[in-house]
């Protein structure tokens, strides 16, 4: 999976145009290093490579391997740096729960269960074939693939709240990001067809969990890790 990500990183670098500026790229090293301190089973902050695309699409993401990315458009959204620490710590939490690994083995798994189904049926063509060999992709897709990745997702926020906690950052701002997105104006699909939580499940899973992330805040600012990053 490193081995992966390494590769799928090398590509980006290649495709999408990096952000230079000086200042937005100390901004994101800033917020990364004391989130990436609290998961030292994932290697040391200088063993990880952060790169700033320009990119409009409010996104980021980490990577096996330690990779991270963030694009530019994330920082209209992310308005704080604890905000953006919501985003980093959620991302990394994916790469530390090793989600990649599960997704992998699932798709493996799917497609080797439609390429059985599509030998035991033979060759046949007939409208009646295709319309079961749909209905099973479609059943795939709905059953296994989507609400695995929401999980996935609801995982991923709940320790990337412990993670930014630890480090010193306000949890209380990972909700402020989320109304953020909901205030965009952009649609989502319903939750049950989509691959994420919708920002309103979200939001209450985040304030369920709050109780616990802010006693890990006050601990995290006693011990003096009080991180302020600025653009």
């Amino acid at each position: 999976m490193n081995q992966l990500g390494e590769q799928s990183f090398d590509q980006m670098k290649v495709k999408i145009p990096q952000e230079r500026n000086r200042a937005v790229n100390d901004y994101i090293r800033c917020i990364s290093r004391p989130l990436v301190e609290q998961v030292p089973q994932l290697g040391d902050f200088n063993s990880w490579e952060i790169v700033v695309f320009k990119d409009e699409s409010p996104n980021a993401f980490a990577l096996p391997g330690s990779k991270i990315g963030v694009h530019t458009g994330i920082l209209k959204v992310a308005k704080t740096d604890a905000q953006l620490a919501a985003v980093l710590g959620h991302e990394i939490g994916h790469v530390q729960a090793k989600h990649g690994n599960e997704r992998v083995s699932t798709q493996f798994g799917m497609q080797l269960g439609l390429v059985g189904l599509s030998e035991i049926m033979g060759n046949k063509r007939d409208m009646k074939t295709q319309g079961i060999l749909l209905a099973a992709m479609g059943v795939a897709t709905l059953g296994v693939q989507l609400p695995f990745s929401r999980n996935h997702e609801s995982e991923a926020d709940e320790i990337g709240l412990g993670i930014m906690s630890r480090a010193g950052f306000d949890p209380r701002e990972s909700v402020a990001l989320w109304k953020n997105m909901m205030s965009t104006g952009k649609g989502q699909p319903p939750e049950f067809l989509s691959t994420h939580p919708s920002n309103e499940s979200r939001i209450r899973g985040l304030e369920a969990k709050m109780p616990e992330a802010m006693k890990a805040y006050q601990a995290a600012q006693s011990a003096g890790k009080k991180p302020h990053c600025q653009l």
